[in-house]
């Protein structure tokens, strides 16, 4: 019989049947989203901006929403982290991270000393900011929601001395010819993204990532030291820190913050503990499985060094008198 005073264990989410992201078709989200064979296979649901793939996943809508969150170049994606932060209650399933090749598009018979404008979403026009000042000083940039939708924008204007910054897929979707390619201003250029959704948090691989919002209690000295604090004294590695205005007035932040580690851990939740029992309200946006080219390899190696570590400690243990490991060897 269930305790009624634990919570009910929860089973794993079942693969999603729809799942929202950023349209229209051809967006690096797609782009991102198309990499994962349990994604790809469900039903692909566009929306015209990140804030209503987050909400539309929160209401049901759909079962999963996917949205880009930080890029190499420009940084948090604003748009998400805030609405992950004060508009909405889902968490953080999975991260992706794909490389970022921008392209500029535009219709057949084009020529690029003929462009006059350039449409894109504002992040992607910052990625390829050199390369619009040395090769087309004087255009016109204009934004769009994405670059999925300046792509199919360009397409339908049919205007030769417009084009758009976007993806390949983009390119072949709205039948555009590329003009230049890999125009980002660093080959590094990167992009992650999140899968969210409003269910159970995804058990420990060991190699995992879990992110937060941390308000201040105060606005006094040393307020975000105390914050970092309670990390560093357990030695928990923060991949990713900023500071965003609440909404309630000037100086009023709070602190979104990406660390390693899953809530399950025990050097986690004892952190999370902490900091709310010293007056901090933390939201938690989720413990889920980091993204990266060795991550299975990372995990593996953490599932045989947990093995190794149990027999040790078990074997140590076993050594406390009048314990049940010893008891049984004395009777052998």
């Amino acid at each position: 019989m269930n305790d009624p005073a634990q919570p009910t264990p929860l089973s794993a989410p079942a693969a999603p049947v729809r799942i929202g992201f950023l349209g229209p078709r051809g967006t690096f989200t797609e782009q991102a989203l198309l990499t994962q064979p349990d994604y790809a296979t469900a039903e692909l649901v566009p929306y015209p901006t990140m804030a209503d793939v987050l909400r539309a996943t929160e209401t049901g809508e759909v079962e999963l929403g996917f949205v880009a969150i930080e890029n190499s170049i420009e940084g948090t994606v604003n748009v998400t982290s805030d609405t992950l932060a004060f508009d909405v209650d889902v968490m953080i399933q999975r991260e992706v991270v794909i490389p970022i090749q921008q392209h500029l598009m535009s219709v057949p018979g084009s020529v690029l000393s003929g462009i006059e404008e350039v449409v894109s979403i504002p992040h992607a026009t910052a990625q390829a900011r050199q390369f619009l000042f040395q090769e087309l000083p004087t255009v016109r940039t204009t934004a769009a929601n994405s670059t999925a939708e300046a792509a199919r924008l360009v397409a339908e204007a049919g205007n030769p001395k417009v084009a758009a910054i976007g993806n390949e897929l983009a390119a072949s979707i709205y039948d555009l010819e590329i003009l230049a390619r890999d125009i980002e201003d660093h080959p590094e250029n990167e992009t992650r993204f999140v899968a969210v959704a409003p269910t159970v948090v995804p058990a420990p691989t060991g190699h995992d990532k879990t992110s937060l919002v941390v308000f201040q209690h105060e606005d006094a000295p040393g307020s975000l030291l105390a914050i970092l604090q309670q990390f560093a004294a357990r030695s928990i590695n923060l991949t990713n820190l900023q500071s965003r205005p609440t909404k309630k007035g000037l100086g009023d932040y709070c602190f979104l913050i990406d660390l390693e580690g899953h809530v399950a851990d025990d050097v986690v939740a004892d952190c999370l503990k902490v900091l709310r029992a010293i007056g901090h309200e933390v939201k938690f946006l989720g413990s889920y499985p980091a993204a990266g080219e060795h991550g299975a390899a990372v995990r593996e190696a953490a599932d045989g060094a947990t093995r190794d570590a149990e027999v040790w400690l078990a074997e140590i243990r076993g050594r406390i008198v009048g314990s049940p490991e010893t008891r049984l060897e004395r009777r052998r």
